[in-house]
């Protein structure tokens, strides 16, 4: 089996409830972050990290995903016939030509490991990578999957992306059960939010996965498990019983955006380090801070 990712599912069918009703008629993962949508982010880390194919598993008014990354002919036009020749390269450079692009609906609101399940004809027999786009991560250098792509090069074994957690948060996770605290070990056993005085360990998995396609097989047996839904760890539980799997503490920071205070933390970030306005938004957030 080869061991070069050249595929990435972005599971963005969920319904972004606890941001509504600002995803009411939006994605949630169309949500910015200064300037780029969150999807846009998490595109951009798997291009980084040598991925070509892109496969968006969406859901009922999930189009402006869709648009997103598709060739906007008029918007270009307009920018090309007014010589705005930067905002041009930037609509222009959302995906890089080498890349392509493939949506696949998913038809019924399953969960997270329906939604991998769903990527499986495109994917095949290949290793890949699972992205979740609400997990914003600033890799300070290399990206995550980019850190993780290169672990699997060298392991040719499914990795889970991996965080230290507080004790007491371990009911919003995966936690995986390993022996030791290296970056890199060896998953002895994986729960799915489990309540903190029966977590094995509080290393959460977060929403970075390297899989072999092995793990299709298992996600088409397992049932539901949590919230009635197909869950991925269930499926990474049993593909443990034949391969091992690793779990990777990534070097970086992760923002939570699927929660209001990590959005807003992630905005703040950003915004600091972005080119045109680190120096006015400092001054600005100083003042404001001040003020209080």
């Amino acid at each position: 089996m080869t061991r070069i990712v050249r595929k990435a599912v972005f599971p963005v069918a969920g319904l972004g409830t606890r941001f509504l009703p600002a995803t009411k008629a939006s994605p949630k993962e169309m949500l910015p972050i200064v300037d780029k949508p969150l999807i846009q982010y998490a595109v951009e880390e798997a291009v980084e990290a040598g991925i070509e194919t892109m496969v968006f598993v969406t859901g009922r008014n999930k189009e402006a995903i869709i648009n997103h990354f598709d060739t906007a002919y008029e918007l270009e036009n307009e920018l090309r016939m007014r010589n705005k020749d930067k905002l041009l390269q930037l609509v222009e450079g959302i995906i890089p030509p080498h890349v392509s692009c493939v949506f696949i609906r998913q038809n019924m609101p399953l969960g997270l490991g329906h939604a991998v399940l769903c990527a499986q004809p495109v994917v095949g027999d290949e290793p890949f990578a699972v992205i979740l786009a609400d997990d914003l991560i600033d890799g300070q250098g290399a990206g995550c999957v980019s850190q993780m792509v290169r672990c699997y090069a060298d392991s040719g074994c499914s990795i889970l992306g991996a965080e230290r957690v507080p004790q007491d948060e371990t009911n919003r996770y995966g936690i995986v059960d390993v022996d030791g605290d290296e970056q890199l070990m060896k998953v002895n056993g994986i729960v799915e939010k489990p309540v903190p005085a029966e977590a094995p360990s509080n290393l959460a998995v977060v929403g970075r996965y390297i899989l072999t396609s092995r793990v299709f097989h298992h996600l088409a047996q397992t049932g539901r498990g949590a919230g009635g839904e197909i869950q991925l760890t269930d499926a990474i539980a049993r593909l443990m019983s034949e391969e091992d799997v690793l779990s990777y503490q990534f070097k970086g920071t992760r923002y939570d955006c699927g929660s209001k205070l990590g959005y807003l933390q992630a905005t703040v970030d950003y915004a600091l380090k972005h080119g045109e306005l680190a120096r006015s938004f400092q001054e600005w957030l100083s003042t404001r801070c001040r003020s209080e």
